[in-house]
């Protein structure tokens, strides 16, 4: 049949499986709009306040379901109201395809209306990018869009049409969903390698990170630990892929984890990594990370191999299929006085959690256990950046996969209420976020998206006054200059701000208030607000400065835990 390139590109979704999409009209994107229109029987669009909140809930909906979000916007300052978004999943390897209109190609290059060459502009932050100059060429370039973004180490695909490419007509042949790329398996004599320097060892520890949770290996990371009785940890991006009830858990490490999970895996004498990518944040001092262990590096992206931290054995393959192997080439063994050692670590961590959580005001780690009272095991956690993301990372009781939500690489501020309204529509289930009141005030015109599509969104705001874990570090290594940190002069009432956008906001100020109030909260049947007002010097901990190495580790504060 021929149709317009704006109905190619609208069937070319819908053929490849997508339900839903974000975005915001615009000029160059009319065509695309009206092709929506016409077809909203068949594949919803959801419009957003802003550009960055359309990337975001798109990325937040491919994190939650596993599936390539899709976001739309005119071109110009839509296209560019992207790239924070763009930037986002490509840091955290998230599949993505943003489809940008542009002017006509006549007019490129000659400084028109609202023209950025946003190929340009997006190049570093892509796995691949699009300019497509022919309608011939757009069914297949969009298919191929989707191929790249969820083969191999997934990431964003931008994928920009010129309005004159929109308007022409052409022949389009419908094709089936296309399939991932397969990922080339794992040779035989590493993975003999791998079992053979785990036989060897005494103390293992396994180490995840995001790509276990792309990569759909939870299973297979329970059965490796089992089967050698090691621990095991993790980066806060593989969070949810193990049940925090796993006996052999013990959370992230790095520079806000767990006590257990980061002095354990720097005893170890093996780290099995599966899917993390070592960054800064996990690793701290390199030339002090790890000193006792030789490192396996197991991951779907070879770039990834010796790139920050020099492992003895690197294996680039489909995770999958290498991990069940290795499981079969490993014998089963013991290590008692090893998981004795972890079980004295963990008995100081809870130590420390005592003395962190004796106070009769309310804390983050209250109003965490008490939110999780009230969720089901599958329900969607997301998050913003800041303290309030480290403190759901370290106590939030997570059971399923997929189920942590919020920006690791490039920590981005204002994420949070765009990925939970993805989320939310990914899954068809209540969705949680938790924000401070300075992310929260980065994108909070996304409540108007929440309120009118009717999100299920529980928006929980720790709200301490102050940027605070840019204060934290001021307080521990600036000598307490407190510069363009403290947000008291702000006098935004988030409660009434929750009435003007047409949602129920409720307020927390005493911890004898907490369990009733959230359970009204979790009485409403639509979007909710709660702001609970937290201490401005309570802190994350534990921590370790950066640069620093576990002996640096800081578990209290001066004058007592906070």
């Amino acid at each position: 049949m021929i149709l317009t390139g704006a109905d190619i590109v609208v069937e070319t979704l819908i053929e490849q499986g997508v339900k839903t999409v974000f975005g915001y009209p615009g000029g160059q994107v009319i065509n695309l709009y009206d092709a929506l229109y016409t077809r909203s029987d068949r594949i919803h669009h959801v419009l957003t306040a802003h550009e960055q909140g359309a990337s975001h809930a798109a990325d937040g909906y491919a994190r939650a379901s596993g599936e390539v979000g899709v976001v739309i916007a005119t071109s110009g300052p839509g296209a560019t109201n992207l790239v924070t978004g763009i930037a986002t999943a490509y840091l955290d390897s998230i599949p993505l395809v943003a489809i940008t209109g542009n002017v006509p190609n006549s007019l490129i290059g000659r400084d028109s209306f609202q023209e950025v060459d946003i190929t340009g502009v997006t190049l570093p932050i892509t796995k691949h990018n699009f300019l497509v100059k022919s309608v011939d060429k757009l069914a297949d370039t969009i298919r191929e869009a989707f191929v790249i973004a969820k083969s191999g180490r997934p990431g964003p695909v931008l994928v920009d049409i010129p309005k004159d490419v929109q308007v022409a007509t052409f022949p389009y042949q419908p094709c089936p969903v296309v399939e991932k790329i397969p990922q080339k398996l794992a040779k035989g004599d590493k993975l003999s390698r791998a079992a053979q320097m785990i036989a060897e060892a005494q103390k293992p520890y396994i180490y995840f990170g995001g790509g276990a949770v792309s990569a759909d290996v939870s299973e297979e990371i329970i059965a490796l630990a089992d089967k050698i009785d090691a621990p095991i940890g993790c980066t806060m991006m593989g969070l949810s892929c193990v049940p925090v009830n796993n006996p052999r858990y013990l959370g992230m490490e790095g520079m806000h984890g767990h006590y257990a999970s980061s002095v354990g895996q720097d005893e170890a004498d093996l780290i099995i990594t599966i899917g993390a990518r070592f960054s800064d944040r996990a690793t701290g001092n390199v030339a002090k990370y790890a000193r006792r262990a030789q490192i396996i590096h197991i991951d779907g992206d070879s770039a990834e191999i010796d790139k920050n931290i020099s492992v003895e054995l690197g294996i680039a393959c489909d995770m999958k299929d290498g991990l069940r192997r290795l499981i079969d080439l490993v014998s089963e063994k013991k290590h008692p006085d090893w998981m004795a050692r972890i079980a004295e670590l963990k008995a100081e961590e809870a130590e420390q959690f005592k003395r962190v959580t004796a106070t009769d005001r309310i804390t983050p780690y209250a109003l965490i256990q008490e939110t999780a009272k009230h969720t089901a095991p599958d329900t969607p956690i997301v998050t913003d950046v800041g303290q309030h993301q480290m403190w759901v990372a370290q106590f939030y009781p997570f059971q399923s996969a997929r189920t942590f939500i919020s920006s690791g690489g490039l920590g981005t501020m204002g994420f949070g209420l765009g990925a939970a309204i993805g989320a939310a529509k990914a899954t068809g289930k209540r969705t949680v976020l938790f924000t401070g009141d300075g992310s929260f005030g980065m994108n909070l015109h996304e409540l108007a998206t929440v309120t009118s599509e009717n999100v299920p969104v529980t928006i929980v705001i720790m709200n301490n006054h102050v940027l605070g874990m840019v204060r934290q570090w001021q307080t521990l290594f600036f000598q307490k200059h407190y510069s363009n940190t403290d947000l008291h002069e702000r006098k935004t009432d988030f409660v009434k701000l929750a009435d003007a956008f047409g949602l129920k906001g409720f307020r927390i100020n005493e911890l004898s208030e907490l369990s009733s109030t959230m359970e009204k909260v979790f009485a409403e049947d639509g979007p909710v607000l709660v702001e609970c007002m937290i201490d401005q010097d309570e802190f994350v901990l534990p921590m370790l400065p950066p640069g620093g190495c576990i002996e640096d580790i800081i578990t209290e504060t001066e004058g007592g835990a906070k």
